[in-house]
């Protein structure tokens, strides 16, 4: 028993040990997983304002590479009518573009007002137009060549630096080749701060006359047509698209120098610069940390519930080895003292029949007396051993279903008071009353009652103190069920035990059951009950006696 005590100390030294690692392990993994979330989270707040950037920047980019190079479609042939359409498709479908500037341009070598020339080459405004939203209709043309009182002084710079960007490159450019990408953007773009002015790309064939009309001396020349267009964008009117609202709480477009006078602690700050003509200004991004705590708690909850749910199989399969192991030191206790008791219950009448053998051996001569005593000890323990070997055979069969109930009309009165009457010789101390009402015959099997009645009977002897071994059977019927029930006036059974007592080899541990038992009988009356497709119940209170009541089908 020392063994078996440290083995259950040791198991549960050994869960102890087990469910406090995995609680560390568990607690570990969830501040592990959630430091990772958190750095990434924060990761994602600084890599995914480019996302944003791009998505921001998409119709600027779509304006800038696709509709501006359309100008170039007209071959420097647009006037104010067919400039005025291509304005309003841009005005309506670009907002923040709010200003477009219109030069009609002529190239030549004539010398005329306000022109840009260079060695021979004049690069001058015939006209310039003003397009935009809500516009005086008087204010559209800023400049005309054809009316004396206009002048173009106020919007001639961005102009003149076109034609000196032209002149330029004509001066020093091989007409020969095409023209390549850097040149293109060098020449017939010019980007500054909110604003994008773009020239007409000439054909070959007019690069080599305009090149010849700077370098040489020639007659006077046909004017050629040019078209620039200057537009004029607001910042504030570019739609920020956030496309991961979840991260930013905030999105401002800010000029490059912005800085914020006083910056919230609470508050999480990054930004990105904005490209091209918006240059000067950037992207700012703003979100709070409770704002980010929700997403933090969104990405986290997956990583928990997958932790929890790995950890609540190990806890799952920890549980199931302890209950392995509580079942496994239960069967070897019940093993224990079921061989324990059993050895008990064989040396009592083999040692008796032992020592009855050898008085019978040694005697010279024995008298009729003591002939009947010693006849009387070894037929009583004979008997013992053969009631325990056929109730262990009995168990088996009954468990396995091989024996079949052979029904017969049983007279209650008179199957009882046989019982009574030999238990009453038995144990002349021991007094069994009997009720029966309302029913007369029972139809069962008499071997299978009558081993009920037997294990019933001895246990309400065999557990009543001296003086009080009392046990009354009372027999009725309940609609179609015969109900038997025994009520004793025993020692009881603790409430604790009550789950306990049908169990095979289990013995209640108190100072009464030192009845030389091996907990079969009660185990047996259930599977025997069972058997019979009854049922078996009990009701009891320690020092006051217990009631056993047994249910069968009576038809």
């Amino acid at each position: 028993m020392n063994v078996r005590k440290f083995s259950l100390k040791k198991n549960l030294a050994l869960n102890a040990v087990f469910i406090t690692l995995i609680t560390a392990s568990l607690l570990a993994a969830l501040v592990i997983a959630y430091n990772f979330t958190s750095r990434y989270v924060y990761n994602e707040f600084e890599r995914q304002k480019i996302d944003v950037l791009e998505a921001t920047f998409k119709p600027y980019n779509d304006f800038f590479q696709n509709k501006i190079p359309e100008i170039s479609f007209y071959q420097g042939y647009l006037d104010s009518a067919s400039a005025a359409k291509y304005c309003d498709t841009v005005l309506k479908t670009f907002p923040f573009v709010h200003r477009i500037i219109f030069y009609d341009t002529q190239i030549s070598n004539h010398d005329v007002p306000y022109s840009y020339t260079a060695n021979k080459l004049s690069v001058s405004p015939k006209a310039i137009f003003q397009f935009g939203y809500k516009l005086p209709a008087d204010s559209a043309v800023i400049f005309k060549a054809s009316l004396a009182n206009t002048s173009p002084r106020l919007s001639i710079d961005e102009f003149n630096r076109m034609a000196a960007k032209l002149s330029v490159y004509l001066q020093n450019a091989d007409t020969s080749k095409n023209i390549v990408d850097e040149d293109l953007f060098g020449v017939f773009y010019n980007i500054t701060p909110n604003r994008v002015t773009f020239m007409n790309i000439p054909r070959e064939e007019e690069l080599k006359i305009f090149k010849s009309l700077m370098l040489r001396n020639s007659e006077y020349s046909p004017e050629f047509e040019q078209d620039i267009l200057s537009f004029k964008l607001n910042p504030s009117k570019l739609t920020v698209i956030n496309n991961h609202p979840k991260l930013y709480q905030d999105i401002k477009i800010k000029p490059i120098t912005f800085e914020p006078v006083n910056t919230d602690s609470n508050l999480v700050i990054t930004e990105l610069p904005l490209s091209g003509a918006f240059a000067s200004n950037k992207l700012y991004f703003t979100s709070s940390q409770s704002f980010l705590s929700l997403e933090l708690g969104r990405r986290f909850l997956p990583f928990a519930v997958t932790i929890l749910i790995v950890y609540g199989v190990l806890i799952f399969i920890g549980f199931l080895i302890y209950r392995n192991l509580r079942i496994n030191n239960k069967l070897f206790k019940l093993q224990y003292d079921f061989v324990n008791n059993l050895t008990h219950e064989f040396k009592t009448p083999l040692s008796v029949i032992k020592i009855a053998g050898n008085n019978i051996k040694s005697a010279s001569q024995l008298s009729e007396r003591e002939l009947t005593h010693y006849g009387k000890i070894l037929d009583e323990e004979a008997d013992k051993l053969n009631d325990l070997m056929n109730k262990l055979l009995s168990f088996t069969q009954i468990e396995n279903q091989s024996i079949q109930i052979k029904n017969s009309r049983v007279n209650l009165e008179v199957f009882i008071q046989n019982m009574v009457d030999a238990y009453q010789i038995k144990y002349p101390d021991f007094n069994v009353s009997y009720h029966i009402n309302q029913v007369e015959f029972f139809n069962t099997d008499p071997v299978l009652l009558s081993s009920l009645f037997q294990n019933l009977i001895d246990n309400a002897y065999k557990y009543s103190l001296p003086g009080k071994k009392q046990l009354h059977i009372d027999v009725g019927l309940q609609k179609a069920d015969i109900i038997l029930r025994f009520k004793d006036q025993g020692i009881g059974i603790p409430k604790n035990e009550m789950e306990n007592i049908f169990r095979k080899f289990y013995r209640i541990q108190s100072e009464y059951n030192q009845q030389g038992s091996v907990g079969l009988g009660l185990a047996f009356c259930k599977e025997l009950v069972k058997f019979m497709h009854g049922n078996i119940s009990v009701k009891s209170k320690v020092g006051i006696g217990s009631e056993f009541t047994i249910i069968l089908p009576y038809t």
